[in-house]
């Protein structure tokens, strides 16, 4: 076991859910993806939003890949000052 399999499995206890529910490859790729195309600060936010999705019903594979798709995407020039070396 890995400590990120330690820490998902204390959280999902600390919040009474199945750790074998979270797709944590899924979450970490779409993170990913947000961070180097999109914007750092958008990880954790999409990563939170993909949780009130899945929340409502959405399903986590399938939502985390549309999303990664939607940052695979993003407009360079919506992105990020890229002379901010904070930004990305």
């Amino acid at each position: 076991m890995t400590v990120l399999d330690d820490w998902v499995t204390a959280v999902c206890a600390e919040l009474d859910l199945d750790p074998a529910g979270v797709p944590v490859p899924a979450v970490l790729d779409l993170a990913r993806d947000v961070a180097h195309q999109v914007l750092r600060p958008g990880a954790p936010v999409t990563a939170y939003l993909l949780g009130l999705a899945v929340g409502r019903g959405a399903d986590p594979a399938d939502a985390a890949a549309r999303l990664s798709a939607l940052a695979g995407s993003w407009p360079v020039e919506l992105g990020a000052d890229p002379a901010d070396p904070t930004a990305r």
